[in-house]
């Protein structure tokens, strides 16, 4: 509206200017009473008030309908209705915070409205060159030595904000850059708010544009660029052009990525088929020449498609070795091999650790990290080998299969002979023994034993049958188990 005043040749004057900066998208001719329903907003309207006369407190309401649908000014032509601008309008301007500026007799509405184009087709053209402007410099800046960083720098310096970019689970990547600081705890809740709505969703929080990066698929990461004040069709311009460059390198990173993951697989398939020699020399291939560790522990871990995906991105920012879609393996160091199954967990995944061994025998951590796997639960998410070896080998079978294998074996026997069964078993097989544990006879203990030889078919100095014995006692329900 300022610019507008600023037109001398129009000799308007501002009667009552609460904001000079409203912008003006138009200029708007009326003499309805209600001229509302005919405007869309942001017009500078102008009007000879031919309905007005004699108008005191009815201005009061005409103002009101203007600012509804949020005029930008009132122009209020004096010498023909009225001879100067009401005094009642004026108030009720200064009452509704609405611009009022006199038109003078000499000057015409068409002249107005001829100006105001010729300011607007002028705004728009510096408008234009400014997003020129705004796109070379971050087009140049992404051509610079590390695109990311320098794009975020510049567009940080655009805004006279701030900008960085995110992981979509939240994690600062790069950044943040800029004068101002960021709300990142905000930022985060928003994009666990979006993040499955993929690229087509945008967010705005607390003055930061919220742009997911990719130009397929899910997005790879998020941009937030802190916008200070009101945003302007610079400062989108700016953001969307940053966002676009940094999709494209991400896109770029995202080949990358599928190369990298695509010869990790064949690392560890050759890791699990026994060929050490030749996983190593695929890690050479790589920029960077990683190289696995002497002793190592499988990881294998299991959640949905999107918890796997992130948590294959976190493991290749630590350098582990990781494969697999449907289940994720990964060969860890052996001394960082706990930390990165617990990080696992955090992420919402079930995580089985295999035993440590050197890399060739990496098939068999890989055997173990999978029985593990099988025992991991909701209520207990993360299982090692070693808790496994700790609670013994039921701890592999369904509760359900090894009580009915239980009483298979052992269901003919009474609580006599399963105490009798328990005390031989316990004591190696030495009836001398068992017959001082029961306080019976020798003889008695070995008439009990060979008639539970005939009833479970077998004979006791089998070490089979011992084993399979005492698996089948723990197995047994409570109420039929023999202290």
């Amino acid at each position: 509206m300022a610019d507008v005043l600023d037109q001398h040749q129009l000799r308007l004057t501002a009667l009552h200017l609460p904001a000079p900066h409203e912008p003006v998208r138009w200029v708007a001719t009326s003499e309805l009473l209600d001229p509302g329903p005919f405007l869309e907003g942001s017009e500078l309207l102008l009007t000879t008030g031919l309905e007005t006369k004699g108008w005191r407190s009815e201005w009061d309401a005409y103002v009101g309908r203007l600012v509804e649908v949020c005029v930008a000014a009132l122009g209020i032509g004096t010498g023909l209705t009225h001879a100067r601008p009401p005094r009642s309008l004026v108030t009720a301007c200064e009452r509704h915070g609405l611009n009022l500026i006199e038109v003078p007799r000499g000057t015409t509405f068409v002249a107005i409205s001829r100006q105001t184009a010729q300011l607007l087709e002028e705004s728009e053209a510096k408008a234009s060159r400014a997003g020129f402007e705004l796109q070379r410099r971050l087009t140049a800046a992404a051509t610079r030595p590390d695109p990311t960083v320098s794009i975020l720098n510049t567009l940080a310096r655009l805004l006279s904000g701030a900008a960085c970019t995110l992981s979509t689970t939240g994690e600062v990547l790069a950044g943040p850059f800029g004068p101002e600081s960021l709300p990142i705890d905000q930022i985060v809740v928003e994009i666990e708010r979006i993040r499955r709505h993929g690229l087509r969703a945008a967010a705005s929080v607390a003055g930061v544009a919220v742009q997911p990066l990719g130009l397929t698929g899910r997005p790879s990461a998020y941009l937030a660029a802190l916008v200070p004040g009101p945003p302007t069709d610079g400062s989108r311009s700016a953001v969307t052009t940053a966002a676009a460059l940094l999709s494209l390198i991400a896109q770029q990173e995202r080949s990358r990525t599928e190369s990298r993951r695509l010869l990790h697989a064949k690392v560890l398939q050759s890791l699990v088929e026994g060929d050490p020699g030749t996983a190593q020399l695929l890690l050479e291939i790589e920029p960077a020449g990683s190289r696995l560790a002497a002793t190592i522990r499988m990881i294998r871990a299991a959640g949905t498609v999107q918890q796997l995906d992130d948590a294959r991105s976190q493991l290749d920012s630590l350098g582990v070795v990781t494969a697999g879609d449907a289940e994720l393996s990964a060969a860890a160091p052996a001394d960082r091999a706990e930390r990165v199954a617990r990080q696992l967990v955090g992420s919402g995944l079930l995580v089985g650790l295999g035993e440590t061994t050197t890399l060739a025998d990496a098939r068999t951590s890989h055997y173990t990290a999978g029985i593990a796997l099988t025992q991991a639960t909701e209520a207990v998410p993360y299982v090692p080998w070693e808790g496994i070896l700790g609670e013994g080998l039921l701890t592999l079978i369904a509760p359900e299969t090894a009580a009915a294998f239980a009483s298979s074996l052992l269901g003919g026997l009474d609580l006599v002979q399963l105490t009798t069964l328990r005390s031989f078993l316990r004591h190696h097989g030495a009836v001398l023994k068992v017959a001082d544990d029961l306080g019976i006879h020798r003889n008695t203990a070995r008439n009990r034993l060979s008639a539970i030889e005939t009833t479970i078919g077998g004979s006791l100095d089998d070490p089979q049958l011992r084993a399979t014995a005492w698996l089948a006692i723990q197995a047994l329900p409570r109420r039929s188990t023999p202290s």
